[in-house]
């Protein structure tokens, strides 16, 4: 589920927390294929060129979001914050 919306007191939206990588490529390269069909169907001039361009402009993004979105995230400034707060204090003559 891509966004969700809960009315009431406690009205939430989640944007994007249920999507894996593969659905967004997937879009992506579907976006990709509707713009080229919406090209032909409207008479445009289908050159090596535009396909080289269209196939980059399809292709490249997916590529890198697979190489960036990688391992766990990063933590948060709270997370961190908590992480100093809980260390125990340094025993007597140790610094």
């Amino acid at each position: 589920m891509v966004c969700r919306f809960v009315s009431g007191t406690e009205g939430y939206i989640d944007v994007l927390n249920d999507t894996s990588r593969g659905w967004i490529a997937g879009g992506w390269l579907a976006g990709g294929a509707v713009v080229v069909a919406g090209g032909v169907v409207a008479g445009a001039p289908l050159t090596l060129g535009v396909l080289e361009l269209v196939l980059t402009a399809c292709l490249v993004p997916p590529a890198v979001m697979f190489l960036i979105w990688r391992g766990a995230a990063a933590p948060t400034v709270a997370e961190l914050l908590y992480a100093v707060d809980s260390n125990p204090e340094p025993k007597a003559g140790r610094s």
